[in-house]
This record gives C-alpha cells, sequence and structure tokens, in this order.
C-alpha cells in the first residue's frame, strides 16, 4: 500500500478569534484518518509556500496540550498575510505546485474570507491536473461570505460587540445628565456585525437604542433627529454604528478622515465614523458626547469568545479534511441550518467559484423599515451564534496562549 500524501494548511486574511480552532480542528482530523503522512503548517499563508517556509505540525501538535491551548488561543498561529497571486501570469501557481510535488503534498487547506477563497478558486485548477485537492475553511468575522449560514469568528466577535454595549451602557448611564456614546463597529459593506449590538438588549437594557448599517442610506439630518427623539424619553442614547456607512451618493461618511492607502485586494482602511459623528453630535445638538471605536479587540478576545463558534471553526476544520480525503476539490466548507426550531447545523461544501470575490451583506428582512435598527428575525438568527463559553486556562493571572 503507497504512502498517503501529505498536507499543507495555511491561514490568510485578518484574524478571529477561532481561527486556530479551525487549524486545529484540520489537523486533529488529519492525524487521525492521516496514517502517519505529514502535515505543514505554511508561514504567512500563501506566501509562506511561495518562500518554502513550513512548519512540522506533527511534531508541534503530537502534543494534545498544545491543540488544547491552540482552541483559547487568538489571531493566527502560523502567521497571516493579505497576497494576491499575480494575475498576468501563472509563474506563482506552478511554483506553488512545484513546491507541492517536492513536499509529496495531497491536499492543500487554506483558512480565511473573500480574498483567501480566490486564492484557492485560482490554485484549485491546477492543483487538480496534479492530484492535489484544495479545499477553504471559511473565515471572517464580517460574516460576508457567500454560500454559508454564517462564518466561523462572527459569533464569537459578535459575543464581544453585545458585551461591550453591555457594559458601556452601564457606564455611560450612571448619569443624570443627557449624553450620547457612539460605538464604531467594523465592517466595510456588510452591517453583520453592528447589528450584532442588539444581542445586548435584555428585559433590563435597551442599549443599543440607534443602529446604522452599510446597506441603508445614512443621512445626517435624520440621524440627528433620531437622537433627539430619543433624547426626549432618556438621558443617555448608545448608538452602534458601522466604520463603512455611506451617504445615498455612495461615499463613506469617513472619507475625509481615510488613508489612502490600499492592500493588494484594493481594500481601504476605514475608521473614525465614530469621531466625525461625535464632532457633528457636539456642534449641532451641545451635550456631551463620546465616541469609541472597539478596532481590533472585537477579534481577538478569546477570554469571551463563544463555544458555539469555538466548536463549529474546529468542525469546519475538520470537515475540510474530509472532504478532501473523499476526493473534494475547490470547494469551500459551508454550514447550513437544519431545524427551524432548535439551532444544530451541517457541514457540506460549496463550489469555490460562487464564493470567492462575493459578499453577503445583511438582507433586508433583517434590518427595520426606517432603517435605524434591526428586525427581531435577527434576534433569532444571531443569538445562538453566540451561547456558550470555553472553560479558559490562565498562566499567572492571565489567559494562557501558545506561540510558535
Amino acid at each position: 500500500m503507497s504512502k498517503l500524501k501529505n498536507a499543507v494548511i495555511g491561514q490568510s486574511g485578518g484574524p478571529t478569534t477561532v481561527i486556530n480552532a479551525s487549524l486545529a480542528g484540520a489537523v486533529s482530523r488529519f492525524f487521525e484518518i492521516g496514517e502517519g503522512a505529514t502535515i505543514y503548517g505554511a508561514v504567512n499563508g500563501i506566501k509562506g509556500i511561495l518562500r518554502e517556509e513550513f512548519l512540522d505540525l506533527n511534531s508541534i501538535f503530537s502534543n494534545e496540550d498544545n491543540i488544547d491551548l491552540l482552541m483559547q488561543t487568538p489571531s493566527s498561529y502560523l502567521g497571516s498575510c493579505r497576497y494576491k497571486l499575480k494575475t498576468d501570469s501563472d509563474e506563482e501557481l506552478k511554483q506553488i505546485i512545484n513546491t507541492f510535488v517536492k513536499k509529496d503534498v495531497g491536499y492543500f487547506f487554506y483558512i480565511g474570507g473573500n480574498d483567501s477563497m480566490d486564492t484557492v478558486m485560482r490554485l484549485s485548477s491546477m492543483c487538480e491536473e496534479n492530484g492535489i485537492k484544495a479545499i477553504g475553511i471559511p473565515k471572517t468575522i464580517d460574516n460576508d461570505l457567500p454560500g454559508t449560514d454564517h462564518c466561523p469568528g462572527f459569533g464569537s466577535c459578535a459575543k464581544y460587540i453585545a458585551t461591550s454595549i453591555s457594559e458601556m451602557a452601564l457606564d455611560a448611564g450612571c448619569y443624570d445628565i443627557k449624553n450620547v456614546l457612539i460605538v464604531e463597529i467594523m465592517g466595510r459593506n456588510a452591517g453583520w456585525l453592528t447589528a450584532s449590538s442588539a444581542l445586548a438588549r435584555n428585559e433590563k437594557n435597551s442599549a443599543p437604542d440607534l443602529i446604522y448599517l452599510p446597506e441603508k442610506p445614512f443621512d445626517e439630518e435624520r440621524f440627528l433627529y433620531d437622537i433627539r427623539q430619543k433624547l426626549l424619553t432618556r438621558d443617555t442614547v448608545i448608538i452602534a454604528v458601522s466604520e463603512g456607512i455611506k451617504y445615498a451618493n455612495g461615499k463613506c461618511v469617513a472619507e475625509d478622515s481615510q488613508s489612502s492607502a490600499v492592500d493588494m485586494f484594493g481594500h481601504g482602511q476605514l475608521g473614525g465614523v465614530g469621531k466625525k459623528l461625535e464632532l457633528l453630535v457636539k456642534k449641532r445638538l451641545g451635550i456631551k458626547v463620546r465616541s469609541v471605536e472597539l478596532n481590533i479587540p472585537q477579534r481577538c478576545a478569546a477570554h469571551n469568545a463563544s463555544m458555539t463558534d469555538i466548536t463549529e471553526a474546529f468542525n469546519c476544520g475538520a470537515a475540510a479534511v474530509d472532504a478532501a480525503f473523499d476526493g473534494e476539490n475547490g470547494k469551500m466548507i459551508v454550514m447550513k441550518r437544519t431545524d427551524k426550531k432548535r439551532y444544530d447545523v451541517i457541514y457540506t461544501t460549496s463550489d469555490i467559484n460562487s464564493i470567492a470575490n462575493n459578499e453577503k451583506i445583511v438582507p433586508d428582512e433583517f434590518i427595520s423599515s426606517n432603517g435605524n435598527d434591526i428586525t427581531e428575525e435577527f434576534i433569532k438568527y444571531a443569538a445562538p451564534l453566540i451561547q456558550g463559553e470555553r472553560k479558559i486556562k490562565f498562566d499567572n493571572g492571565i489567559p494562557a496562549y501558545i506561540k510558535r
């Protein structure tokens, strides 16, 4: 019987709280069915493959304690990148395939979002010609990958946002003066994360009082009107706003405060909308107002991760190995709900060509008719994704992590 082929796995794009859980799932499953073959970790994603920089994951994660630590470690253990393969030539593709052949690789797994799936798509044809199976493992806090009910990383980020909103509402609401708190949340074109702020609401907390997503045009006068109306019945108004909100003409509200720099995929760096709206409220309404940008903690707060998200991320990694061993190629692992009354998902695959370079935005049925809130349908969709907590291991008072 011939020896089973080796595997390469990489991580790409912005990290999430649970991207390493997907790595753990893939590595663990490969150990179970790989019959002694080696799974290599590409250092810094596709750039590491081009540089032939690999880690022998067999030697690192044969220790189950390391796998356990990986499950609670944020960021990308293997290192990440934002690198677009050259489109004017197949030289890089051929270089990657030659490296795979040299290392006797038969399986390639790539954990990432929209741009990473573009990499899987571009490699899959040449992989197939050389007997290599390429499978994408979804990852994005933005929850904007089409074809899957939701994405690993979103649930934990949503849990952090809802937690932060709940805590900030208590802080801002302890004074008996009129005041406004604007919370800027990640989201370029899709407002899933900002919508998740509504998960903070319960019988004792109404915050956030207003929610603005990039899916609906933003109007400054309506924004100020909304705040005035809320202030008629309460002293404190908490506002959740996506960093990517746009005017009716398509211009980003924060455009004047943005950097002109873009990454290899043409994405500009957003940020600053909270501060801009803070100055607008201060000037026009003349009341106390603060803005907070949640920023990087949204995607790395592993101490507050959703156990549902951790488990599903792990299972997506394991499902990718199963799919490759079943002979699938050019696919991404997707999750589908199986029951409308009780939350549960199955793991299957979808053609990478229908996913790469596409975005799933928040649908109209999840957004209120006046565009400044979300609907109960969104709560039903998102609430199951933030459930449960992992028992965190601590070292000298802070969570223990694994680092390469």
